[in-house]
């Protein structure tokens, strides 16, 4: 009997040296609070595009570097690429973060469609809050290794052009994450969420047509329409939209079209996506959708120039890491709209296709076995080393990513809220790995029983450099 109570007594001190232990991490996100939120303010403010994140990348690469770390610029050939690394020796734990912002999705931080008056772009999925987060949480963790608390080693990535620039694999490819024994990363919501889920792999590509300009209606005979081309390609994909495979999402955007109708466009462009939740498929895919483009220039009588972009691989789970993350989330959610907050969040709930109840920000959902229709260069990542991840909710309840509502939230304090619980949940998810390198140890195991022997094979092509400029359009028109 003495025995046992001698067990549980030497348990209870353990839980409570655990519980303090992590409980100064979130004291240190907590402290350095407003400072975050200034900074994740100042990266929704610039919203720069993928590739061209200059000032945002800097801004969280200077303030890792005033923390201690041991910062490299320009890493994978990529200028706006980063890391910083806290620490040595094993285990190395890498956290991902991310900066770049979305097309056609300027936003003031109110409740009605109101766009910024400088610039198009806007953060909405949540990058500004991303990358400042986990340098939050890589922050915290640096504290607790220089007071000796901790041993191990803490990578931040700064990871540019996430939204359709393959960022992470060109890192990936550059052998940046050769030494990692795992890896973490979040995402901002309009839920809380963490399990062992995966996503969609997407191969992106852009289409140029260059054909012949003349007077539409004078001499239309001597104009060959480089439009006409993008019409027939797009006519042609939606036609091959029947043979594909279950879950295939092919989809596009012509950013270039002409500027006048009296005008035959001599230059044309549209840029594609293809997604399925195998990478395999999507290798598939990819040529027949080519074939559509090169029927489009065969009878419009234009020249093709193909300029893939790359893709992303659908992410490996990880049950192990994914319910320490899970565990830590259901732990630490904290989440509820104060009264100003609420009234936001009501007003925004009002123009949404599909509201939730507001309350939900307390909940935390399982995600385990489901497939993301989304994708993320994350994917890549997962299939070199150990990867999880989880978000939380900095969106209103119902929000769709990549929409002015989610580019409104994300810069009122209900994204400032969200970014914190990611912060804090990071943090404690990361301490329990370099308390416990035994999950690591499982989580490699496990990450080798589903490679089962499959070799990573990148959607990037091998001699592929980062597509720097693919936000840039019209500049790239001859």
């Amino acid at each position: 009997m003495l025995r046992c109570v001698a067990v549980l007594l030497c348990m209870l001190l353990l839980s409570e040296s655990v519980f303090a232990q992590k409980e100064k991490l979130s004291e240190s996100i907590v402290r350095r609070e407003a400072s975050s939120w200034d900074l994740a303010l100042k990266i929704w403010a610039l919203a720069e595009p993928g590739y061209q994140e200059i000032e945002s990348a800097r801004l969280l690469a200077d303030v890792l570097e005033q923390a201690g770390f041991q910062v490299k610029r320009g890493v994978a050939e990529i200028p706006t690429a980063f890391t910083a690394t806290f620490g040595s020796g094993s285990p190395v734990i890498a956290i991902l973060g991310e900066y770049d912002a979305l097309p056609g999705l300027s936003q003031e931080a109110t409740t009605e469609r109101m766009p910024r008056p400088s610039g198009t772009y806007g953060h909405a999925c949540g990058h500004h809050l991303f990358g400042v987060a986990s340098a939050s949480a890589a922050i915290a963790l640096a504290e607790q290794i220089a007071a000796k608390q901790l041993t191990g080693t803490v990578r931040f990535y700064g990871c540019p052009a996430e939204e359709g620039g393959s960022g992470k694999a060109f890192m990936v490819r550059a052998g940046l994450f050769h030494d990692c024994d795992a890896a973490l990363h979040w995402h901002p919501s309009s839920r809380n969420t963490a399990g062992d889920s995966s996503c969609l792999a997407r191969a992106a590509v852009k289409f140029r047509f260059h054909g012949l300009s003349a007077h539409a209606a004078g001499s239309p005979e001597l104009g060959r329409s480089a439009l006409d081309a993008i019409e027939l390609t797009c006519h042609a994909s939606e036609l091959m939209r029947e043979h594909t495979p279950d879950l295939t999402r092919i989809h596009h955007v012509i950013t270039s079209g002409g500027g006048a109708p009296n005008v035959v466009p001599d230059f044309a462009e549209v840029f594609f996506y293809v997604r399925h939740p195998k990478a395999e498929i999507v290798r598939e895919l990819y040529p027949r959708l080519v074939k559509c483009a090169q029927a489009g220039a065969l009878a419009t009588e234009t020249k093709l120039e193909e300029q893939y972009l790359g893709g992303t691989m659908e992410l490996l789970p990880n049950d192990r890491l994914a319910e320490i993350a899970l565990a830590n989330l259901k732990q630490l959610n904290d989440l509820k709209y104060d009264a100003t907050q609420a009234q936001f969040a009501q007003r925004i709930s009002e123009t949404l296709a599909r509201p939730q109840p507001l309350d939900s920000i307390a909940q935390v959902s399982d995600t385990s076995g489901e497939v993301g229709k989304g994708s993320t260069d994350v994917g890549d990542v997962s299939w070199v080393i150990p990867t999880a991840g989880f978000t939380t909710a900095c969106f209103v309840p119902g929000t769709a990513s990549h929409s002015w509502q989610a580019v409104a939230a994300g810069g009122t304090t209900i994204g400032k809220q969200g970014m914190q619980l990611a912060a804090r949940t990071m943090a404690a998810t990361v301490w329990d790995l370099l308390k416990q390198p035994e999950i690591v140890t499982q989580a490699k195991a496990e990450h080798a029983r589903r490679l089962a022997g499959r070799k990573y094979e990148p959607l990037i092509l091998p001699n592929q450099k980062a597509p720097l400029d693919y936000r840039r359009v019209l500049e790239n028109q001859p």
